[in-house]
């Protein structure tokens, strides 16, 4: 198992993966979402070639909107 932090909390993954295919397999398939890994912000156009590996911390956030 692969040991990883996903916005603060400890998960777990059999294998490395594809930003794409983890964010499919937490329901975010689709959305407007902004990734960083390590700290380090990825682009959309790179999801499908970035991994998600062991010890990786990983953040996800989706814009919210508002006002007054």
């Amino acid at each position: 198992m692969i040991e990883i932090t996903v916005n603060g909390n400890a998960s777990e993954l059999d294998q490395p993966m594809s930003i794409t295919a983890f964010l499919e397999m937490r329901g975010f398939g689709g959305r407007s979402v902004a990734v960083a890994i390590n700290s380090v912000v990825v682009r959309r156009t790179e999801f499908d070639g970035t991994f998600i590996d062991e010890g990786d911390v990983v953040e996800i956030v989706r814009p919210v909107g508002g006002g007054l």
